[in-house]
């Protein structure tokens, strides 16, 4: 007899056996023992949760000639044929690879046969959703109104692409995502059967590993039995599905949180020269970081050593909750951008890099800060003290340009256009009356940011199109990253092009090539002491 797959060796045989369905399973026991059977059934879950196994497992169970409180007996000539495949009267059909209308039209014809030797004729459909539209329609009479000797059992894992006419002719019921619990308790039957030594902690990652999936599960496990030896400890499943190393995985965390470029990309490069999988190892640093987060809140944690719990409570005491929270949603959008890269390493690295740059994520921060300021700043209202919100007068109260409307002709009925500002003669002189109104403007306007970052700059005329911006003193990396933004270089140029009659390109121009570096706190009370407005930096 030829060598058989782990999950089809021990597939379920009774209902007892289909572990973490017992809600499903107890409600078709007492329907068999009743004697109260539908004609039409649909289960409906993920892979590997037991749809195809119950369905097996009901249709004996109706045929059974010595049925047991609901369960087939296994032992009879009619469950026997069941499981060896020679009973006729249980037909099994995958609606992937049988889906025309013909396909359904045969069954029409069969349903009008006796069955031949069991009490009903039971047509199994798996993967029903995959049945053409033609297919459905012919399905929906026979569905609706079969004869007595025969019963129907659907299956599908998409139950939303069934007509509603179909779902209205079924008894629906929907299988579970499988617990890790109930995983492992499978899992130590088939080893204890198989002759298996298998370690707590092995169980835990492969029943981590199957995501709810029994089948995947033994899939996984059979895996670990091919090279002969019936041994497996954590080591060797880490080995088998490219997960790294704990060890690895705890430095190059450790680095991230400690800015350690160097430490990082030692430790990717022996990973990823290992040939580990990417989306692995994204998956075990967004797990660690999330058990880490765990240790600090609840100082509890399983499936860790002691000697790995103390290395995790070093990490907590360095890393705040924000920060591991953080880290979690940078990795999780990482692995979101890798998907639909076709250079996944490049982005990877990029990506891990750019988590250890404390001076990117600084300005990251810090800019994210400001706009929630810029916004609040522009509602009116500040609160101020303990609790009490007052408006503020640099915003409340500032006087707002605005334009006339157009005066009309009565003696024409014709709009009078406003006079197109002549570009002035003196460009030089003009930008020095209209460049300190501007900066005026914007900080009555609200931009407070833009109007912080241009105070004490001079504009000049470069040529007909262009006017430079001069900042004496340089600017900084915050005021750069603010000023080069394309939203703000607009507002900039509209304000310009407005104050010189005609359409206007800026450019900023650096009096000396130094660009100063300054701390977030020191950025913020400067905008807060030149904006005349009262709020402290804390």
């Amino acid at each position: 007899m030829g060598y058989t797959a782990l999950y089809r060796k021990f597939r379920p045989l009774t209902f007892e056996e289909i572990v973490g369905q017992e809600h499903i399973t107890r409600t078709l026991k007492n329907q068999i023992i009743a004697g109260r059977v539908g004609h039409a059934y649909l289960l409906n879950g993920g892979r590997g949760t037991g749809k195809t196994s119950a369905a097996k497992v009901l249709a004996r169970a109706i045929n059974c000639l010595n049925p047991k409180d609901g369960e087939p007996c296994n032992e009879c000539e009619i469950c026997k044929g069941a499981i060896n495949g020679s009973l006729t009267d249980i037909v099994e059909m995958d609606a992937a690879s049988n889906n025309s209308v013909e396909d359904i039209r045969s069954i029409r014809e069969e349903v009008n046969f006796l069955p031949t030797k069991a009490k009903y004729r039971v047509y199994i459909i798996d993967e029903v959703h995959m049945l053409s539209t033609g297919a459905f329609n012919a399905l929906l009479k026979t569905l609706e109104e079969p004869p007595e000797h025969v019963k129907f059992i659907l299956a599908t894992t998409e139950p939303q692409k069934l007509p509603a006419t179909i779902l209205s002719r079924c008894q629906r019921f929907d299988f579970k995502r499988l617990s890790n619990a109930s995983i492992i308790k499978r899992l130590e039957t088939v080893c204890q059967r198989s002759n298996i030594e298998i370690t707590k902690e092995a169980m835990n990652i492969v029943a981590t590993l199957a995501d709810g999936a029994m089948r995947d599960a033994l899939s996984i496990l059979e895996r670990c039995v091919q090279d002969g030896e019936n041994k497996i400890d954590e080591d060797k499943i880490k080995d088998l599905v490219g997960i790294p190393k704990i060890t690895y995985i705890h430095n190059i965390t450790e680095a991230i949180i400690d800015y350690d470029i160097d430490k990082v990309l030692e430790n990717l490069d022996i990973v990823l020269n290992e040939g580990k999988d990417i989306v692995n190892l994204l998956w075990e640093m967004i797990k660690y970081t999330k058990d880490i987060l765990v240790y600090k809140t609840s100082k509890k944690l399983d499936l860790y050593s002691q000697e790995e719990l103390k290395q995790i409570e070093e990490i907590a005491q360095k890393a705040s909750k924000e920060k591991l929270i953080d880290i979690i949603y940078k990795l999780s959008n990482l692995e979101n951008d890798i998907k639909f890269s076709t250079q996944k390493t490049i982005i990877f690295q990029a990506g891990i890099i750019k988590m250890c740059n404390k001076q990117a994520e600084t300005e990251d921060n810090l800019s994210e800060r400001i706009n929630k300021i810029e916004k609040y700043l522009k509602s009116g209202n500040i609160a101020v003290g303990a609790g009490v919100a007052v408006q503020t007068s640099a915003v409340a109260q500032a006087p707002r340009v605005t334009q006339a409307p157009p005066r009309r002709n009565t003696s024409n009925n014709v709009t009078s256009r406003p006079a197109k500002a002549q570009t002035p003669k003196n460009f030089s002189n003009k930008s020095e009356e209209y460049w300190p109104q501007i900066i005026t403007d914007l900080k009555q306007n609200g931009k407070i940011v833009l109007y912080t970052n241009l105070l004490g700059t001079k504009a000049k005329e470069i040529n007909d199109m262009t006017v430079g911006i001069e900042f004496p003193n340089g600017m900084t990396s915050f005021g750069k990253t603010v000023l080069e933004k394309q939203e703000n270089i607009r507002e900039i140029s509209n304000l310009v092009s407005i104050a010189c009659g005609k359409e206007m390109q800026i450019k900023y121009i650096e009096k000396n090539n130094q660009v100063h570096q300054i701390s977030q706190e020191e950025t913020l009370q400067n905008l807060a002491n030149e904006s005349d407005i009262p709020f402290n930096i804390i």
